[in-house]
């Protein structure tokens, strides 16, 4: 993937916040119920510029973390993954931004909406690459199970691949359908999305203990 597109993401967020900051309100909207009604408020300067910081701290960390990771010769297995689900958590975060930006300046954003449908395209593009991972201290599904065993990391992703997609799938129809209770949907998703990978790799590791010989 172009190295550029980091810092194109990082640039937009910029240019979007410096373009408008004039124009900002002294409290801006930071957080939204579930019902996608504002109830939460930042200052100006953090509302606008809090993005743009985290998104170089990404962009920062990803040229840095295979450096400093014991297995940091991993990454150059699964460097255009690596990259791909970097930039998507990078544009997620650019959608949201611009939307808050929309938001403060008095536009109508259907958060209760957006947010699960973005939600869900993140869970489906990660979905995809997941599988590619390979094994290191920093990016992927990471659990103590995954760590200690290369083949429960590869089959732990494979399969967290693919609950990744349906996850996103049912999370992006309940944003395009349910309203209301599309964050309700979300949350239960995600929690037994979380649950599902933790149990498999646990299983697949237990498969990988040694049978245990009776004393004689």
């Amino acid at each position: 993937m172009r190295k550029w597109i980091p810092l194109l993401i990082i640039a937009a967020a910029v240019i979007a916040s410096a373009a408008v900051y004039p124009k900002l309100p002294l409290s801006v909207p930071t957080h939204w119920d579930m019902a996608g009604r504002p109830n939460g408020w930042s200052s100006r300067l953090w509302g606008a510029w809090v993005t743009p910081i985290i998104l170089v701290v990404i962009w920062l960390s990803m040229r840095f973390l295979p450096a400093i990771d014991p297995r940091g010769s991993n990454y150059a297995k699964f460097g255009d993954a690596f990259s791909a689900i970097v930039v998507s958590i990078m544009l997620f975060m650019l959608g949201l931004h611009l939307l808050m930006l929309r938001a403060a300046l008095g536009h109508p954003v259907a958060m209760d909406r957006v947010v699960p449908v973005g939600v869900g395209a993140l869970f489906v593009v990660i979905g995809n690459f997941l599988p590619q991972a390979r094994p290191n201290w920093f990016v992927g599904i990471r659990t103590p199970w995954t760590l200690s065993s290369d083949r429960v990391w590869e089959k732990t992703h494979r399969f967290g691949g693919r609950v990744f997609v349906a996850s996103g799938i049912i999370i992006i129809l309940a944003g395009l359908i349910t309203g209301l209770r599309a964050n309700i949907v979300m949350a239960v998703v995600i929690v037994l999305c979380t649950i599902s990978v933790l149990a498999y790799s646990y299983i697949e590791w237990k498969r990988e203990l040694p049978r245990q010989t009776p004393a004689t």
